[in-house]
């Protein structure tokens, strides 16, 4: 089966648990993320709003992503990045594609 292949619905439940379990997993910081994936939380709401084609901002696609306003989320899980996590992202994101 190809990706196009997968009807909107499941997709959107797709997305819907993978937005849950990154809540849950408020442990994986965002910089590990983009070091190992490339992507991360805000990358999830900042393509929420893209897809939008303007009705939603990239402030309330991450907040539909975090599940609060991404200041709060901030302050309260996220840690500083260490020069080792900054380096990783670095080169992980040389592996993304051209947007």
């Amino acid at each position: 089966m190809q990706l196009d292949e997968i009807d909107d619905e499941i997709a959107a439940k797709v997305f819907r648990r993978l937005v849950l379990h990154l809540r849950h997993r408020d442990d994986a910081q965002n910089i590990d993320l983009m070091g190992l994936a490339g992507f991360c939380r805000n990358c999830l709401g900042d393509w929420t709003a893209e897809a939008s084609g303007g009705t939603i901002s990239k402030d309330q696609g991450r907040e539909a992503v975090y599940g609060m306003p991404y200041s709060e989320w901030k302050t309260t899980h996220q840690t500083e990045a260490t020069p080792e996590q900054l380096a990783r992202m670095e080169e992980s994101l040389k592996l993304n594609p051209s947007a």
